[in-house]
């Protein structure tokens, strides 16, 4: 029988999780027993899923089904290797043809998820002596890179262009090349990273701008091309991060820029040069749905119709969804501040039971006192799914003194 039990090694790690469970904060994972759809199984019981970030719907559609199917039966499960041994099969090089010409780019890498391409690019291009201008609320994954690259991390107030342009003037002077990073739509809040200001300041001191694209591919953009194409400022953006995990419906991350670039990720990106390649089915499918992008545009209006309608009403049942002591939601991504971690939690389990699903998020994830839900609109959500849920979300939150 395997041995289970804690050894006083580990013990600390109990300890820290005793603490979490006083907090009320401690929280156990959610099991998927079905397809990731808008109404799913999770510990056996059917509920309205708010949570997903598959945001056009297509971890089910049957031409990325198809696509897996059919690269399954032609090159089997797994790639074998690395990309730089003999891990690089064909199809892994035409997905990336694929997302350079959609993102209007002159090439781009895969990496195994979004956290990788944000880690190991920034971490892969700066050094010791360069500096990084990056948002207040950017993602764990650039912190991390910026970490790793053991670059001077200088943090501007969120998304306040002229405070990054403040820090970006200190250290003109300074020997080294200096980054601004920024997220296209931030995960928590759901609102728009101010890309055009920050490519103006980044051109003003010569330092390379990046962008953080992972919650606005197929999202923001002509058929979901990003935040670059959203605000038209192709051309000014050195390098674009996206992911493949949410709105593309699949697994990975990638990175678009110059030949350049990309030839250098390709040698020095730790990620990239350690890790094992997609199967070739999750690259089979990643390459239908940029094609489903291009083919079928009502996905996106069908999304931002359901997002405008239930941020809406859920605004009029007096929920705090973000705009006074948060940024507003401008996305698919629409917050329900509760403030305390303890009482968040307890209304996501409340919710549960009623049949709506949407974690309870806390510090470390966000700040102290900032706790809340982040509801997330799907394009296959029904209107009748949306308004069933609503009904749960006043109920549940007047019975918990929530709203009145």
């Amino acid at each position: 029988m395997p041995t289970t039990a804690t050894r006083p090694q580990l013990s600390y790690l109990a300890d820290q999780m005793n603490e979490l469970k006083q907090k009320g904060t401690h929280f156990k994972l959610r099991v998927l027993e079905d397809e990731q759809a808008p109404v799913c199984t999770f510990d056996g019981k059917r509920v309205i899923n708010l949570a997903s970030n598959n945001y056009l719907g297509l971890t089910t559609h049957p031409k990325l089904r198809e696509a897996a199917l059919e690269a399954t039966r032609k090159y089997g499960v797994g790639s074998g290797a690395v990309r730089t041994i003999a891990g690089t099969m064909k199809i892994h090089m035409e997905l990336e043809e694929k997302i350079a010409r959609f993102k209007n780019v002159e090439a781009c890498v895969v990496f195994q998820s979004g956290f990788a391409a944000n880690a190991g690019t920034v971490s892969s291009i700066l050094g010791k002596d360069d500096f990084i201008i990056s948002d207040e609320l950017n993602h764990a994954s650039i912190i991390d890179g910026a970490r790793l690259s053991k670059a001077k991390i200088k943090v501007f107030r969120h998304k306040d262009v002229a405070h990054a342009e403040e820090l970006l003037k200190e250290v003109a002077g300074e020997p080294g090349h200096k980054l601004v990073i920024n997220y296209g739509v931030f995960s928590m809040d759901g609102d728009i990273g101010p890309l055009p200001g920050l490519c103006d300041i980044a051109e003003k001191y010569g330092a390379i701008m990046m962008i953080d694209d992972a919650h606005s591919s197929g999202v923001l953009g002509r058929n979901g091309r990003g935040t670059a194409d959203h605000f038209n400022v192709h051309g000014r953006v050195d390098v674009q991060v996206g992911t493949l995990s949410k709105a593309i419906g699949a697994l990975g991350g990638y990175v678009c820029g110059s030949k350049d670039l990309i030839d250098f990720l390709y040698h020095r990106a730790r990620p990239f040069l350690f890790s094992t390649s997609h199967p070739p089915s999750v690259a089979a499918t990643c390459i239908a749905a940029f094609d489903v992008l291009e083919q079928e545009p009502e996905l996106m209006d069908k999304l931002w119709a359901n997002t405008r309608f239930f941020k809406k009403e859920l605004g009029l049942l007096g929920f705090n969804i973000g705009g006074i002591s948060t940024p507003a939601s401008e996305t698919p991504i629409t917050p329900i501040i509760i403030g305390d971690g303890r009482l968040t939690m307890e209304f996501s389990r409340e919710l549960f039971n009623e049949g709506v699903f949407t974690p309870g998020i806390a510090f470390p994830t966000v700040a102290e006192g900032k706790a809340r839900m982040r509801t997330i609109m799907t394009a296959t959500h029904t209107q009748n799914q949306l308004t069933q849920a609503l009904e749960v979300l006043k109920k549940v939150g007047t019975r918990m003194g929530i709203i009145k």
